[in-house]
C-alpha cells in the first residue's frame, strides 16, 4: 500500500437512475485530478420501486457496465477503488444477485446506508463550501431516495433518508396518460410531508447535491464562482417547475436539451428541491456541483494515506454528533449518556494491552455507550432489547450494516444476560464480531456501573493491570455503593468471562 503521494484511486455509484464512475489522482491531501469521469444510464429503480426486484436484464446491463469499467481502472493502473450501491440494491429483495454478477465482473459492491450516502456527499460538499461553525441543511437527491443532512464543516448532527428519490416518486405517482399539472399538484401534496427537526432562522443555507440539481442550475444558466459552485435563486427553481410542468416528456428534450433518462425525472426531484429549499428558509441553492462519488475518492484517499489521524477522528466526532441526535430524538438521558461513554472510551484505552482492539472498536464503543438506555423510550423493562432493535433500525452516520450491528449488540448486553449461543442477532455476527461484542460490552458494563445512581459521582476512573486482576482506582463523591454494588454484580462477571482476570474496585 502506498505511502505517498501521487495516489490514484476509483469510485463507482451505483444508483437508482445511473451508474458513475470517476478516477482520480491525489497530489496532495484533499487535492485531485480527474482522469477519468463516465456516466451509464442503466435504471436499475425501475422494475426495483414498482415490483421489489431487479430484472434480468437490468442486472444483465449493471454487470456489463462495471465488466467496462474493471477494464478502465485496470488501463489506469488504479489498485483502490470502492464500489458501493444505494436504495434501488439496498431495497431490492435480489440485490445479491447483481452483487454476484458484478464480482464476476471484477468489482465487489458495497450496499450502503441512507447514512453512509449523506456521510459521503458531506465530504463532498465540504471540500468545495468552506462550511465553518454553522449548520447547514445539505440534501443529496438519487434515484431512490433523499439524504437530509444538517451539518457543519465537522460532522453530521441530523440525517435522515426519505423515499423520495426522483426514480422512485416517477414510478409510484405517475398515470399513463396523466395531465402534467395533475401529476405536479400530486407530487406538491406528496412532498409536502418532508419535515426537518430545525427551524430555518437557525440555518445558514441550503446546499443540494445530485445530477438533477445540477440539471437544474444549467437550465437556469447559473453561473459558478472560483471553487465550481453554482447559486441557484429558489425564485428561479420555481419559474423553471412550471415550464416543465406544461411541457410533455418529448418537449423537455427537444426544447431543453434534456436526455431521455433525465427529462422524466426532473420534475419530481425540482418539487423535492423545491420543498427542502422552503423548509430552509432558503432564497438561494448552493450547488456544488459534487456527489457520493466525490466523497469516496476523497475518503478513500484519506484512509489509504492518514493525515494525523484526521480520518479517523472525524469519523469519531461524527459517529457521537449522530448518536446525540438519535438519543434526543428518543428523548435518551444525555447527561448519562456521555459520561458513560467518556468513562468507557477512558478505559477502552487503558485496558488496551488486554482487549486488542483497534481504534474503530473505540468509536463503536462510544457510540454504543451513548445510546445503550435508549430503548426506555419503549420501556424501562426490557429497555436493552428495545435498545438493540432502535439503534439496529436507525440510520447513524459514518456506520455501515456491521457496524451498526455490532454496536447494537454492546448497547443490547450491557445488562442482564451476556451474549449467549440462543441469542438470533448475537449469533447472525461472524465469530470475529461476535468476540468484539463480547469484549465491547465488557467494558461498557464497568463504565455503566461506575454511574449507576446516573447523578455523574465518578469524575475518573484508572485502570490497573497486574497479574491475574485489574483493579479500578476511582476518584468521585459520595460513598459510591451502588456504583460498587453494580460493579460486582453485573460488571465483574462479564468482564472476567471476557477477559480471564478478576475485576475489583479499589477502596
Amino acid at each position: 500500500m502506498p505511502d505517498s503521494f501521487p495516489l490514484r484511486v476509483a469510485a463507482i455509484d451505483i444508483g437508482s437512475n445511473a451508474i458513475r464512475f470517476i478516477a482520480a489522482e491525489f497530489t496532495q491531501p484533499g487535492r485531485y485530478a480527474i482522469l477519468d469521469q463516465k456516466r451509464s444510464p442503466v435504471r436499475l429503480g425501475h422494475d426495483v420501486f414498482l415490483t421489489g426486484t431487479l430484472t434480468p436484464e437490468a442486472i444483465a446491463a449493471a454487470a456489463q457496465v462495471l465488466a467496462g469499467y474493471r477494464e478502465r481502472l485496470d488501463t489506469l493502473d488504479i489498485e483502490h477503488h470502492r464500489a458501493v450501491a444505494t436504495s434501488a440494491v439496498r431495497d431490492s429483495r435480489n440485490g445479491a444477485n447483481l452483487i454476484e454478477a458484478a464480482t464476476r465482473a471484477g468489482i465487489h459492491i458495497e450496499t450502503i446506508t441512507g447514512a453512509e450516502e449523506a456521510r459521503l456527499a458531506h465530504l463532498a460538499v465540504r471540500s468545495r463550501i468552506d462550511l465553518g461553525r454553522r449548520r447547514w441543511m445539505t440534501a443529496d437527491l438519487g434515484g431512490g431516495s433523499v439524504e437530509v443532512s444538517i451539518v457543519d464543516h465537522h460532522a453530521i448532527y441530523w440525517s435522515e433518508s426519505a423515499g423520495m428519490g426522483s426514480v422512485r416518486l416517477l414510478e409510484e405517482l405517475a398515470v399513463s396518460g396523466d395531465d402534467p399539472e395533475r401529476f405536479r399538484r400530486r407530487l406538491e401534496e406528496y412532498t409536502a410531508t418532508l419535515r426537518i427537526p430545525v427551524s430555518h432562522a437557525r440555518l445558514a443555507g441550503f446546499i443540494a447535491t445530485g445530477g438533477n440539481i445540477e440539471a437544474l442550475a444549467r437550465l437556469a444558466g447559473t453561473p459558478v464562482d472560483a471553487r465550481g459552485v453554482g447559486r441557484l435563486r429558489t425564485s428561479e427553481l420555481r419559474r423553471i417547475i412550471e415550464t416543465l410542468a406544461r411541457l410533455s416528456y418529448q418537449e423537455r428534450m427537444h426544447e431543453l436539451g434534456l436526455r431521455p433518462d433525465r427529462a422524466d425525472v426532473i420534475l419530481p426531484a425540482s418539487m423535492v428541491y423545491e420543498r427542502l429549499a422552503s423548509l430552509a428558509g432558503a432564497d438561494e441553492i448552493l450547488v456544488p456541483f459534487v456527489g457520493i462519488k466525490d466523497g469516496i475518492v476523497l475518503d478513500l484517499a484519506e484512509e489509504i494515506i492518514p493525515l494525523h489521524g484526521s480520518r479517523v477522528e472525524r469519523l469519531e466526532h461524527t459517529a457521537v454528533a449522530g448518536a446525540l441526535a438519535l438519543g434526543r430524538r428518543y428523548r435518551f438521558d444525555a447527561a448519562h449518556g456521555r459520561h458513560v461513554a467518556d468513562l468507557a472510551s477512558a478505559l477502552f484505552d487503558q485496558l488496551h494491552e488486554i482487549h486488542g482492539l483497534s481504534r474503530e472498536d473505540r468509536r463503536l464503543l462510544i457510540v454504543a455507550a451513548m445510546l445503550h438506555d435508549v430503548g426506555t423510550f419503549i420501556s424501562h423493562r426490557r429497555h436493552h432489547k428495545h435498545s438493540h432493535y432502535i439503534i439496529s433500525e436507525s440510520d447513524l452516520p459514518g456506520m455501515t450494516q456491521q457496524e451498526k450491528a455490532i454496536v447494537a449488540n454492546v448497547a443490547r448486553y450491557h445488562r442482564k444476560t451476556p451474549p449467549a449461543p440462543h441469542h438470533d442477532a448475537y449469533m447472525r455476527l461472524e465469530e470475529r464480531d461476535r468476540i468484539r461484542v463480547e469484549r465491547l460490552s465488557a467494558i461498557l458494563r464497568v463504565a455503566d456501573a461506575l454511574d449507576r445512581e446516573r447523578r455523574q459521582n465518578v469524575s475518573r476512573v484508572r485502570a490497573i493491570v497486574r497479574d491475574s486482576r485489574v483493579s479500578l482506582d476511582v476518584d468521585g463523591s459520595g460513598d459510591l455503593l451502588l456504583e460498587r454494588w453494580a460493579l460486582e454484580t453485573s460488571a465483574a462477571p462479564l468482564f472476567e468471562k471476557a477477559f480471564g482476570l478478576e475485576l475489583r474496585m479499589n477502596s
